[in-house]
């Protein structure tokens, strides 16, 4: 029987969620849940002098934000250093691994005379086959013994057969002098006691996978299945950094976009599915599979972030784009809204979210329902608010006590208000954009007037008659 499916995200706390490991997250949590599989969190935390709980606190936000939710408790690889120590013991009681007793000045002169006669600065340990009656009472290392000739192949789901020949392979250190173990040990170790069936993480670990079968080999483990993702450029084709813009995760929370437009996006960021560009989480988790993965370098476009981010902002759930509004505000700093405000949010949503591509563009084109009386215009508003418009609306109000507040109702009173004024409604429509949400840029009047309500549109066009 094929076993579930394990998926991991290993992070490491030095820093914020880059932009690229938020897509490995992704890639490896749809891939778990949609084949019913976990989806496993480890924090890389070794580096005792680089990893820091603020760094870990930011990746976490950074992943409850896109809402990537990880099953079991969060392993920290420090916490494992026993075990990866106990495994290179094994490693060196089966032969599979050795004592070597060089020292950094005999490793440092053997690459230099290797420079010196122009070959291999693989270094090649004398201690490797030494007999153990010759080993001196001195600090060591354990090294693991890697094939000297032959191939290792590694089987990759994304770039397919990658043949690596094992005179490149050196005898890496598995364990250090002082005891502790190296990175490449800790990785194999834990994947395996974790469960992890699949490992699909950035190409750019594609020749660790070689040195870390290695490892596998000779505890007997079964190997993951490799999947090594293209890594994310910039517009200029060069690997995404700060001059290319924001590269931490949060860093597009507090910008504005929506987590499932950041999503679909980095969905799309070098995995496809047909010609889908917007889809939902259902269908990613249904669609995503490792075949569908290319191989090239993926590039970072905003302008087509904002354009998935607009289409998932008019397909969400009102209540759930106000409550994210909300969120958004917090990530940014700004002030969070009064129940009122929000409220009136909700009730805009209906006439906002189409036109938005952002929470701030939303929350601009929403400033009617969130302003309180008496509504101050802008300088432009103003110039719709001469003597003669203030007259006008203040002729307005009455017609607007009676009539039945709907849509069809509301635009055959104003119409008919025009005419009798001998006018069209778009001469009224400045004035009345000045008076109700004190902007010459804003939602259709008629939306306006239903999201206000009766009461509150005939006292904002009092306040702007007088």
């Amino acid at each position: 029987m094929t076993a579930p499916v394990v998926t991991r995200f290993a992070p490491s706390p030095t820093g914020f969620l880059h932009i690229g490991g938020a897509r490995t997250a992704l890639f490896n949590w749809l891939f778990a849940r949609g084949h019913g599989g976990k989806f496993l969190l480890r924090i890389e935390d070794t580096d005792r002098a680089r990893s820091t709980p603020e760094a870990t606190a930011a990746i976490l936000q950074g992943l409850a934000w896109l809402g990537l939710d990880h099953d079991g408790d969060i392993v920290s690889q420090f916490d494992n250093a026993p075990r990866h120590a106990a495994v290179a013991q094994e490693l060196l009681s089966t032969g599979a691994a050795y004592k070597c007793f060089a020292s950094q000045d005999e490793i440092a002169a053997f690459r230099e005379a290797a420079r010196a006669e122009g070959r291999s600065t693989l270094y090649r340990s004398p201690w490797r086959d030494a007999d153990p009656a010759t080993h001196p009472d001195a600090p060591f290392v354990i090294r693991i013994k890697a094939p000297l000739t032959g191939t290792t192949v590694i089987r990759d789901a994304v770039q397919g057969d990658v043949t690596i020949g094992n005179d490149q392979l050196d005898d890496m250190v598995l364990l250090r002098s002082d005891g502790t173990p190296v990175y490449m040990l800790a990785v194999v170790v834990d994947d395996h006691d974790m469960g992890v069936t699949h490992v699909i993480r950035g190409d750019d670990h594609l020749n660790n996978a070689a040195r870390q079968m290695m490892i596998y080999h000779g505890m007997g483990w079964d190997v993951p299945v490799w999947a090594h993702i293209p890594l994310i450029h910039g517009s200029d084709g060069k690997k995404l950094s700060k001059r290319h813009g924001a590269l931490g995760a949060q860093e597009y929370q507090a910008m504005g976009y929506p987590a499932a437009g950041m999503r679909n996006y980095l969905a799309r960021l070098g995995w496809s599915h047909g010609d889908d560009e917007f889809f939902s989480d259902a269908q990613a988790r249904e669609w995503f599979d490792l075949d569908g993965i290319r191989k090239s370098p993926a590039q970072f476009d905003l302008k087509k972030l904002e354009n998935i981010s607009g289409q998932q902002i008019a397909a969400a759930d009102d209540a759930a784009l106000r409550h994210e509004a909300q969120e958004y505000l917090a990530a940014a700093g700004q002030p969070a809204l009064t129940q009122r405000q929000s409220q009136g949010l909700e009730a805009a949503m209906y006439c906002l979210k189409e036109r938005a591509k952002t929470f701030p563009e939303l929350l601009e084109k929403a400033e009617f329902a969130l302003v309180s009386r008496p509504i101050s215009p802008d300088e432009k508003a103003s110039k719709h608010l001469d003597p003669v418009s203030r007259g006008i609306l203040g002729e307005l109000t009455p017609h607007l006590q009676t009539v039945s507040w709907d849509k069809e109702t509301l635009e055959q009173a104003l119409n008919e208000f025009a005419s009798s004024k001998d006018t069209k409604f778009g001469k009224l429509a400045g004035p009345l954009r000045a008076a109700l949400a004190g902007r010459a840029v804003t939602p259709s009047v008629y939306d306006m007037m239903l999201v206000l309500g009766r009461d509150e549109t005939i006292a904002r066009l009092s306040d702007a008659a007088t």
